[in-house]
């Protein structure tokens, strides 16, 4: 088990460094600067160019990669270049915002998308199809479109939820919860969806095996069929899935933040590319790529545990 979750986090290394870099060069390719943002457009050239020197933007982009990754390493992630805040203090404030918006919508998929996918897996027929039926529709629902529906229904006609912002924990627990059901609700729909057709897929298949049909044959009640031989079958590919729809929710949550003007790592890396702010951007895009890099980990090691024998070969 060790070795693999030390080749997994070696093999990470060489994401962290394309990735980085590749952020770098997109950046780069961008049309502006942040010199110009902070000068704005119509500016004395010669204060243009004295404020990119300032900058280090006047430097080649491979110095300046270089400089960033020989500071990174050390965990340095350089300043901000319009407030000089240090990066990580600005990373370190939003942080807890986004993974309490990940962890609710994930808390959601996995407690709506099996219990959906299970009923349809026992019910079968007509309520299955219409449980497929409604998976796909859930994948398809864009989410701006399902946010601005949420917050007319909930937050504008029933006044239940707040329509944005955010209120910490330690201020308020209960506007807390109240700010982040509607943002929850709307990153989770369309992974609700596939864990529950992935269940529904699973079950039905591990069902329909020959031993399962031997021991409801025998009088095995349902219960004990379902939760103690067709449940960690069905498993493995439904923690694999999850995985996946996690790891979309990332993406997922530059939207989401944006909608509902949640002040966590979505919405600061929005700001960021907007001002040009390669500082931020780099500290955000790195923040994102170690929590793939714990998600896929997460998933190997249930993975792992639910099959054994792939960890000791």
């Amino acid at each position: 088990m060790l070795r693999m979750v030390g080749g997994r986090l070696l093999w990470s290394l060489p994401l962290l460094l394309v990735l980085s870099a590749l952020t770098f060069v997109l950046a780069w390719l961008t049309p502006g600067d942040a010199a110009r943002t902070i000068l704005g457009t119509n500016t004395d050239p010669a204060a243009y160019r004295q404020v990119r020197s300032q900058l280090g933007l006047d430097r080649p982009l491979a110095d300046q990669y270089w400089t960033w990754l020989s500071h990174a390493v050390r965990g340095d992630l350089g300043a901000s270049l319009f407030t000089g805040e240090p990066v990580s203090s600005v990373l370190n404030s939003r942080l807890a915002v986004s993974l309490c918006l990940l962890a609710g919508a994930a808390l959601v998929i996995a407690v709506l998308g099996v219990a959906v996918g299970l009923v349809g897996a026992l019910r079968g027929g007509v309520a299955g199809r219409v449980l497929d039926g409604a998976a796909v529709a859930g994948m398809s629902v864009p989410q701006p479109w399902l946010g601005l529906v949420l917050v007319v229904l909930f937050a504008v006609n029933l006044e239940i939820f707040p329509v944005t912002g955010y209120v910490p924990f330690a201020q308020a627990p209960d506007q807390w919860a109240r700010s982040l059901v509607l943002p929850a609700a709307c990153l989770a729909l369309g992974g609700i969806a596939m864990i529950a057709k992935q269940v529904r897929g699973a079950l039905a298949d591990v069902l329909g095996r020959e031993y399962i049909r031997a021991l409801r044959a025998n009088g095995l009640p349902v219960r004990s069929l379902l939760f103690r031989h067709a449940a960690k079958n069905a498993a493995l590919p439904v923690v694999n899935v999850f995985g996946v729809v996690l790891i979309g929710m990332l993406g997922g949550s530059i939207v989401v933040e944006q909608l509902f003007a949640l002040p966590g790592l979505g919405q600061l890396a929005v700001t960021a590319t907007a001002q040009h702010d390669l500082p931020v951007l780099q500290g955000v895009v790195l923040y994102f790529t170690i929590l793939v890099v714990l998600v896929n980990l997460l998933t190997d090691l249930a993975s792992g545990w639910l099959t054994p024998r792939a960890v000791t070969r």
